[in-house]
């Protein structure tokens, strides 16, 4: 592929936290450039000698403040609103035939940065779609129909006169445009956190995993469980829980005969013998709970877990590595972890860690 850099998105406010992780994963795979960013607006760019390679070496999946990785093919600014597709077809033409370039996309995704300043671009960005679509299908760069296999075409509006070209390879990025997942509020769910354990179930497990590890009476335990969303969302899966905390649950979990409720401390109870899951979504500080889990699995009293992990104000993407890092270490055990500030989170990381096999 011929890109130029890579073109994350992450959750605004969170630009240097990704800048960081950037600077430090590319440096660590012999890859080194430099993030450029804007504090507020929601995307970073890497820029480094071999943007194709760099991509290749930093899979989506082990990236944690980004919500989508896509790869700079072209920047677009002083477009002109009156044609704004003549110069994004001359782009793609000035790019066939480069190493990589794909002969046609399989999907066109019009996006902007999840931001407050670029939130106004909604509207531009779906009639836009409208009105490129055909362009591309009918100068051969878009399939006919959608192609879930092929890299998409992205093309991220900045401003009204600035747009940038991306791509992404299905495999190796979001699902979601902007990737954020669209997922609806139930109404009987005790908590809007119950959207945090639902996405992460989505975000950090695969197809397979939901499939083998989150199955019918499954036995879990709930740490700091009140009100009780992330406990709905483990009985929802037709799972036993263990809900722990000294705050009250919502009534309908307490009726569903699936639910346990013990008034102790999180950070002293453990359980009489493994359970399947172990979830915990305690205010407390990020190393504290990250030791805690270790200890879960250290004592193998769980076999896979997702928990929350409250970040400071400061210094958030090395706290994040530290404790992550000691996370692994006091388990004494080889681990699989995946880390994600999700679309649900605000100021937290969700990890999802189980012992690998």
């Amino acid at each position: 592929m011929s890109g130029d850099a890579l073109l994350c998105y992450c959750r605004a406010g969170f630009e240097p936290e990704l800048a960081a992780e950037l600077n430090e994963r590319a440096a660590t795979v012999g890859h080194p450039g430099y993030a450029r960013t804007e504090r507020g607006s929601g995307v970073v760019e890497f820029l480094g000698a071999d943007a194709d390679a760099l991509s290749r070496a930093l899979p989506f999946s082990t990236l944690i403040f980004a919500r989508q990785k896509l790869l700079r093919l072209a920047d677009l600014p002083g477009l002109d609103p009156r044609d704004r597709i003549t110069p994004i077809l001359a782009a793609l033409d000035a790019l066939a035939g480069s190493p990589g370039m794909p002969s046609a996309f399989g999907e066109l995704w019009v996006e902007h940065p999840d931001s407050d300043a670029a939130k106004p671009l909604a509207g531009l960005a779906r009639s836009f779609g409208n009105a490129l679509r055909p362009a591309l299908r009918k100068a051969g760069w878009l399939t006919r129909s959608d192609d879930p296999v092929r890299p998409r075409l992205h093309v991220v509006f900045l401003a009204g006169d600035h747009a940038v070209l991306a791509t992404s390879e299905p495999r190796d990025s979001s699902p979601w445009p902007l990737g954020i997942p669209r997922l609806r509020m139930h109404a009987d769910a005790p908590s809007r956190s119950a959207l945090k354990l639902e996405e992460a179930l989505l975000t950090l497990l695969d197809d397979d995993e939901r499939e083998r590890l989150v199955r019918d009476n499954m036995q879990a335990a709930d740490l700091g469980a009140a009100p009780g969303g992330w406990t709905w969302v483990l009985v929802r899966n037709g799972m036993k829980v263990t809900a722990i905390d000294n705050g009250p649950l919502a009534q309908n979990l307490l009726d569903s005969g699936r639910v346990d409720h013990l008034r102790v401390d999180g950070f002293q109870w453990q359980p009489r013998r493994t359970l399947d899951w172990l979830v915990c979504d305690m205010v407390e500080s990020p190393r504290k709970v990250a030791d805690r889990m270790a200890a879960w699995f250290h004592n193998n009293w769980c076999r896979q877990a997702i928990f929350n992990l409250k970040l400071p104000m400061k210094k958030r993407w090395e706290e994040t590595r530290i404790c992550l890092e000691g996370f692994e270490q006091q388990t004494h055990r080889p681990m699989t972890i995946r880390a994600r500030q999700l679309y649900h989170d605000r100021e937290e990381i969700t990890v999802f860690a189980t012992p690998r096999t």
